[in-house]
């Protein structure tokens, strides 16, 4: 069942910035393993809508970001027994560092496309080994020992596409399509699954979930003023190629690196909860994924915080 909007004021603003941290030290469980840190930088600006476009589209969100992945294997140091051993890399260290940019179309009956490029380095020029010695030797953490078996540079050039539509909607609940696709030589691969929604939320074209907050759409007014939901989204993916196991696509795999055999199909979960203010927008999810490579001795998991900030 769907039903229309209320008569919301929209308090729109055209800008926002902002940042993501990920870690598995989140979830309070103690662990050090496979994804361990990210850190992302984001600023979107929502673009105007003109001519013919203003008959389907309701948003437009060009956006900027730039981040850094950093992976371990089961600990973040492999040294026992004196020495480091190289047989407990049971994935591979890494490090993904990039920047990259999106165009996000948002249209009026809650779907929408968003295209985005990335370029980026793995390897040791991605600086994994020295932004995790920097946290671990500064916050009081043990010291990483096995970074030498890292897997090897190259140079990352990754297109993503992501498609998401809504099913249906009740007043306090809906459920959405959610699918991705990237292409690459870092990361080649698809997604799909469901998005389900349950509170105080907005249409697809100006809410978090679709990352459209910011907005210069004053015509349509939202269902809520202020966003307050909790949400899960299971994903079935599928992995045909990812550079932080495999090693680079076109590198000859020398010296000490150590790479694995990725799983082709990955389940996730994520549960979280989303909210904005008039200026703020904040997301806080836990992520419980399986197995990335064939090697690894267990399933990880991580915590994600977003938090944006909303201007002009």
């Amino acid at each position: 069942m769907f039903i229309g909007t209320t008569n919301v004021f929209a308090q729109s603003h055209s800008t926002e910035i902002g940042v993501q941290t990920d870690n598995d030290s989140y979830l309070l469980q103690g662990s050090d393993r496979y994804y361990t840190d990210g850190i992302y930088l984001y600023y979107r600006h929502a673009l105007k809508i003109k001519g013919k476009d203003t008959a389907t589209l309701r948003n437009k969100v060009l956006s900027f970001e730039a981040g850094q992945k950093i992976f371990n294997p089961q600990s973040g140091s492999v040294f026992v027994n004196g020495a480091d051993q190289p047989r407990y890399v049971d994935r591979p260290f890494a490090a993904y560092l990039y920047v990259g940019s999106a165009l996000n179309f948002l249209y009026k009956n809650e779907s929408n496309l968003k295209i985005g490029a990335q370029i980026g380095l793995t390897g040791p020029n991605a600086l994994g080994k020295q932004v995790q010695n920097f946290v671990h030797d500064n916050f009081g953490f043990y010291h990483p020992s096995g970074w030498e078996y890292q897997i090897n540079n190259e140079f990352e050039l990754n297109l993503s596409a992501e498609y998401n539509r809504l099913l249906a909607r009740s007043s306090w609940i809906d459920v959405s399509l959610s699918a991705y696709a990237n292409l690459g030589n870092g990361f080649t691969g698809a997604g799909v699954g469901p998005l389900l929604r349950l509170g105080a939320f907005n249409q697809l074209f100006n809410s978090i979930s679709t990352q459209s907050t910011a907005t210069q759409n004053k015509t349509s007014n939202p269902l809520h003023k202020q966003e307050l939901f909790f949400y899960y989204k299971p994903l079935f993916n599928y992995v045909a190629y990812d550079a932080t196991i495999q090693g680079g696509l076109f590198d000859n795999h020398s010296g000490l690196e150590i790479t694995k055999n990725k799983e082709p199909f990955i389940f996730s979960n994520q549960l979280g909860v989303a909210f904005t203010t008039n200026r703020f927008t904040f997301d806080i999810a836990a992520i419980f994924h399986t197995k990335d490579a064939k090697e690894m001795v267990q399933s990880h998991q991580w915590g994600t915080i977003t938090g944006m900030y909303r201007f002009k």
